[in-house]
């Protein structure tokens, strides 16, 4: 039968249209496209495309992807595939470990969209209540290492260890170039280590500390506590010894021992590092995780990443926010050693509300009885006949079992149980929080290979007979831990639940509006895409699982891989790197890599246009790379003619060019293809930014463009969430030549790479978040992929179309379009007016909304994205809203409000300004009601403008004592 009747669809046709996916992640309706294509004077999103891209770089081809998924369909094949996926019991450690999220934490913040798709804390004013989540974290971490500095979250621990050991280059005083690891440092941050250490030009001397270290000249040293096999020592000796020689050093550490052990802190370590993982965050077979960096306060300006810190409101209230503006590429650019362009914010607040839930009482509790349980499995062991390599523990033991190590490992698994296997002869067992008495009597017989029943209860009586001597005299904690009231007062169910409620009400995100930053996609991050990450199948598994145990994610990764090599024109990809920072460095790290294997290392130069975003300079500067900036032309293009002179000057030593496409200015370059023969005629490689890959799917690639690698922000175009300030994912795809440099991995080799050339601590990075971008690309299809590129370029051609008259585009393409997104220019205005884009931003607040980036790429502007994902009601919201301010402008030109007494300097507007005693030009329903939609749902935010100069001359990265917040809220 005809789908078409009487010139209808029929209702089963209809059904089937009606429920593809993409009705549901793009934003405007059919009628809503032809209404805003009609107001550019366009037919068809076809001719859109034709008028914005350039011809020579348009894709005719489809993509080669499967076609779009339903939702129900989606969920049964990622059960399908999670299935192949075998959860074994871990007992493998090496910092991943077993934890249990507290339901109230899971529910109301991992899989709540008020936490997920919050942006990072750049307007601080409706970001208060993930900078106090942050600011506790910080507050943690300085308590359990004894430091009085933390910032709020690294990637992970091996990346930290990496930033601690420039640290220590940078703030130290030692001219040598050596660094010093322990060879008990976990083998994976090891491997990081080197990665960066190579192209710092440092060498790294591997060693016992406390007989090797004394014959070197080093400027750090890199320990661990405890050791990677499980060894508890006394590490003051050794940093007094290296502090003598002129050395610092950093610990990495583990949280939870710490609240039995002596912090290194105390001990006078420079820096503690470790992650925060099994402080409630599932091993997601690698990532996200938070991990802690802790140092002094002294090196406050060398520390890497963003440090919360508290300041004060236009009345004088306590309010928070980031201290410094800690992005430290940005303001450093080509002079920076660090690139924390992602921190992992959401995961750093589960870990803090799980310290926040659980109090310092049962912190210490879950801790005494990991210990407990090693000892008496140590107890059990040794009276079965088998020698441990050291005599003091925390949770993890080694034990000597010579030639029975491969029957024994085999036994384990099947019993459902992973080992470690410790060089040819030894196994390793890690415990945690989720380890029980009765694991430990399995775990005694597959060890004897006897059924005899043993308890733990008669070995436990032994212990309180004996007294347990497994941790070393004098290294007992005794100094106090977590007093601040924010860990001792929300320990029932019922008080923490309004806890975290209370601090979501403070934040904006998604869920109240939109929030259009430039070159940062905000876009939808469907339900259904998030669903797998809290599955156990895909959340409780060890990144160093046998592959026989994570084939699911092999399929997974395998697919998500494939595809993204379809969309982006390259040969190969890496699924590594964990932030789009070190994608960038993983990118740099291949191309010099590739042109050492072609004898010409000594390619040291990188051109970098002056609008590139700050990450770039930093990444070609921890590659050893020397930046030289090429001009940009009038109309935000890369002037070719100085691209050209500076390629020819540099013939010889250039190694690559990076770019951003569509540009940082937001429009497609006609010269692209151009600019990447310049580079490549002179020998060097392209390496293109994939931040604006969302305006190119299905219209252009990367490889049709002629770029040779690319990182791609998973956390933007392919809809995993921001997170409040991450997590992020930035794999990096490339051209054949490239593809034998990819990162390797020495504990876990990926795909036939070398084992070596880690760039983060995991073979897959954040492994547990890859579903959400495959599920996203399945339920998409080709179809939905090509038209969410279309429709993002239209949503922010229509913004610019609607504001003109009112504010100025600064950069637009040939045909006089702009690209995904669109630059404002607020200079004027400030020049007449003395209103600046900060004040409209704050007035933005009042109106319902999260501000455009802020002066980037040019000083004085606002960038707007808006997406494919926002409807036309959303847009025209914010079209008004952005059009109703600048007639509050107006008023201020006319003379009939001061900048000063303007709503838009004194915003964004509190119930305490409203409830206070009003003297001021405008109504207060001006100033808090400027629209009837948002008389009709206001979003309030909890402070005043924040005072960021107070902040930066009062430094203070600690909590405040609660009367504090109790006064500001």
């Amino acid at each position: 039968m005809s789908a078409v009747s009487s010139g209808k669809l029929s209702p089963l046709f209809a059904l089937e249209f009606n429920d593809k996916f993409i009705h549901r992640h793009i934003g405007p309706t059919e009628a809503d496209l032809a209404e805003m294509l009609g107001a550019l004077g366009l037919e068809s999103l076809d001719a859109l495309v034709a008028d914005t891209v350039p011809k020579d770089i348009q894709q005719t081809d489809s993509l080669d992807l499967p076609s779009p998924c339903k939702e129900p369909d989606l969920v049964t094949r990622l059960r399908e595939i999670g299935s192949l996926n075998k959860v074994a019991k871990s007992y493998i450690g090496m910092g991943y470990y077993g934890t249990h999220t507290p339901n109230v934490i899971l529910r109301n913040v991992l899989e709540n969209p008020g936490w997920y798709t919050a942006y990072t804390p750049y307007q601080a004013e409706i970001a208060q209540g993930r900078l106090e989540a942050l600011l506790t974290f910080q507050q943690m971490v300085m308590d359990l290492t004894g430091l009085s500095l933390a910032n709020a979250s690294l990637l992970d621990e091996a990346t930290a260890a990496a930033e601690a050991m420039a640290l220590c280059k940078r703030a130290g005083k030692s001219k040598s170039d050596t660094f010093f690891v322990a060879e008990d440092v976990h083998p994976q941050t090891l491997d990081v280590i080197r990665t960066r250490a190579e192209y710092f030009g440092f060498s790294v001397v591997v060693g016992n500390p406390e007989t090797d270290l004394d014959a070197h000249d080093v400027f750090g040293v890199q320990l661990q506590y405890p050791g990677s096999t499980g060894e508890v020592r006394d590490l003051e000796p050794i940093i007094s010894l290296a502090h003598e020689r002129g050395a610092l050093v950093s610990v990495a550490s583990d949280l939870l021992s710490l609240l039995l052990l002596k912090p290194p802190g105390e001990m006078g370590a420079d820096v503690v590092v470790g992650s925060a993982q099994r402080f409630g965050v599932p091993m997601g077979f690698g990532g996200p995780h938070a991990a802690f960096f802790a140092t002094h306060d002294k090196f406050k300006r060398a520390t890497p990443g963003r440090i919360i810190g508290v300041s004060q409101d236009a009345r004088g209230h306590t309010a928070l926010r980031m201290a410094m503006q800690t992005r430290e590429q940005h303001i450093r650019r080509e002079k920076a050693t660090s690139n924390i362009c992602t921190a992992q914010a959401l995961l750093a607040n589960i870990s803090a509300f799980y310290a926040v839930y659980h109090g310092p009482e049962g912190l210490k509790t879950i801790a005494e009885r990991v210990h407990r349980l090693a000892t008496l499995l140590a107890l059990g062991l040794r009276e079965h006949g088998f020698s441990l390599r050291h005599e003091t523990w925390f949770d993890t033991l080694t034990v000597e079992v010579g030639e029975n190590q491969g029957a024994i490992f085999e036994r384990a698994q099947l019993a459902g149980l992973n080992l470690r296997k410790v060089g040819e002869d030894a196994l390793g067992i890690s415990l945690d929080e989720t380890t029980r008495s009765q694991d430990i009597e399995t775990l005694w017989r597959i060890f004897a290979n006897d059924a005899e029943t043993v308890t733990v209860n008669d070995y436990d009586a032994q212990l309180l007979e004996k007294g347990d001597l497994s941790l070393p005299e004098g290294l007992e904690r005794t100094s106090e831990v977590l007093t601040h009231p924010v860990f001792n007062r929300y320990h029932s169910e019922t008080e923490m639940l309004r806890y975290l409620k209370m601090l979501e009400n403070k934040d904006f995100s998604l869920t109240h509006g939109m929030i259009p930053l430039g070159s940062c996609t905000m876009k939808l991050n469907a339900t259904a895409e998030m669903l797998p990450i809290t599955w156990p199948e895909f959340a409780k598994l060890h990144p160093f699982a046998p592959a026989s145990q994570s084939e699911g994610y092999k399929v997974l990764i395998d697919e998500l891989r494939d595809w993204l090599i379809e969309i982006t024109g390259y040969d190969a990809m890496s699924m590594q790197p964990n932030s789009g920072a070190q994608g960038e460095y993983a990118g740099l790290l291949a191309i010099r890599r590739y042109q050492e294997s072609q004898e010409e290392g000594h390619r040291d130069i990188c051109l970098i246009p002056s609008s590139a975003h700050g990450t770039n300079p930093a990444s070609a500067n921890m590659m050893g790379l020397e930046v030289i900036v090429v001009k940009t032309d009038e109309d935000g293009n890369i002037d070719l003619e100085d691209l050209t002179a500076k390629a020819k000057e540099y013939s010889d030593r250039l190694s690559s060019l990076m770019i951003t496409y569509p540009s940082t200015h937001g429009v497609f370059e006609e010269n692209v293809k151009q600019v990447c023969q310049v580079v490549h005629e002179h020998g060097g490689q392209v390496y293109m930014d994939g931040a604006n890959l969302n305006a190119q799917i299905g219209l252009t690639n990367p490889g049709l463009i002629g770029s040779d690698v690319s990182h791609l922000n998973l956390h933007k175009t392919f809809c995993i969430p921001h997170g409040g300030g991450g997590p992020g994912m930035g794999p990096i795809g490339v051209k054949e030549h490239l593809a034998p440099f990819l990162p390797g991995h020495a504990v876990s080799p990926v795909d036939g790479l070398p084992e070596r050339g880690a760039v983060s601590a995991a073979p897959y990075g954040s492994a547990d978040i890859l579903p959400i971008s495959w599920a996203y690309i399945r339920l998409m299809g080709a179809e939905g992929l090509k038209k969410t590129a279309q429709v993002a370029i239209l949503n922010a051609n229509y913004i610019a179309k609607r504001l003109e008259g009112h504010y100025d585009v600064l950069f637009k393409g040939k045909s006089g379009r702009v690209a995904h997104e669109c630059i404002i220019d607020i200079r004027p205005i400030r020049e007449d007016t003395d209103i600046s884009e900060e004040d409209i931003a704050k007035r933005l607040i009042d109106y319902g909304f999260h501000a455009p980036t802020m002066s980037w790429p040019v000083a004085g502007t606002m960038m707007i994205e808006p997406t494919e994902s926002e409807s036309k009601r959303e847009l025209d919201r914010f079209c008004d809203a952005m059009i109703a301010i600048r007639e509050e402008i107006r008023v201020v030109e006319r003379g009939e409000w001061s900048a000063e007494d303007s709503p838009l300097r004194h915003a964004p507007h509190t119930l305490e300004d409203i409830t206070s005693e009003w003297d001021r030009a405008y109504s207060r329903d001006t100033a808090v009601f400027p629209t009837a939609e948002v008389r009709a749902a206001k979003f309030w935010p909890s402070v005043n403008r924040i005072d960021n100069v107070y902040g930066d001359r009062n430094f203070v990265c600690s909590c405040p004592p609660m009367e504090a917040y109790e006064v500001s809220n």
